[in-house]
């Protein structure tokens, strides 16, 4: 049995199962890529709710794992070398994931690169954006009588799906036929940001028929809707 004890973060949030890869998130929508990747793959996992409402993501134990303070954050305790391995980061947690896991990645180099690509893509562009135009929209910044910011992110947002739209317009998936770690990556910050945020009329999301359609087939998937309610909130 893995030995997880010399990780502060197991004091607050103990491993029942420390023989599965423990993850420490909220269902927002750079949590829920986690999940809904471990729930497409199959690799056993613990999730642990981090409370934003409690300020857990700012406690001694998690900055430990992660000193940036955001979610999602994992340890791996069968990782390379059979050794744990704790990690943090989305993006970089997804690719170690589809390795892992030798799946949702393409095996050859050009494909595995491009898909990357994407994942970038939405690291650096889809989420920072669409949260601007979160804040904006649902949060303190929707009472700011200047809508000139809010309505910068806007045009932001709405560039950025029409370059999802073309990409997805002679393609089932962002990568073609297959499905991979850039559609778990990009497809919840869409749904967020037609749903949570309420901001599906402000982008105009209905125009972009291409990523609406697979929006939809990716919300349809068994551990998408598995995943979007992973860790559960606590009311």
């Amino acid at each position: 049995m893995p030995d997880l004890s010399e990780y502060p973060i197991t004091k607050k949030w103990p491993a029942e199962h420390p023989d599965r890869i423990q993850l420490y998130s909220l269902p927002t929508p750079n949590g829920v890529k986690i999940s809904i990747m471990l729930e497409e793959t199959g690799l056993p996992y613990e999730p642990h709710l981090v409370r934003f409402d409690r300020n857990d993501q700012l406690s001694p134990e998690f900055g430990s794992l992660n000193p940036n303070n955001k979610i999602p954050a994992i340890i791996d305790p069968h990782g390379p070398g059979g050794k744990p391995l704790p990690l943090f980061e989305s993006g970089a947690i997804l690719i170690y994931l589809a390795d892992k896991a030798r799946s949702l990645i393409p095996a050859d180099v050009p494909g595995r690169y491009e898909t990357i690509q994407w994942l970038m893509f939405q690291m650096s562009g889809v989420g920072p954006m669409f949260g601007q135009v979160g804040f904006f929209n649902k949060f303190a910044g929707k009472e700011y009588e200047d809508k000139r910011p809010r309505d910068r992110y806007v045009a932001e947002a709405r560039r950025l799906l029409g370059v999802l739209d073309r990409r997805l317009a002679a393609r089932t998936w962002i990568m073609g036929d297959a499905y991979t770690i850039a559609d778990i990556a990009i497809f919840p910050w869409i749904n967020v940001l037609n749903t949570f945020y309420e901001a599906g009329d402000l982008v105009g999301l209905a125009e972009y028929r291409h990523v609406m359609r697979a929006l939809g087939t990716f919300l349809a998937r068994p551990a998408v809707v598995r995943g979007l309610d992973i860790p559960k909130r606590v009311p």
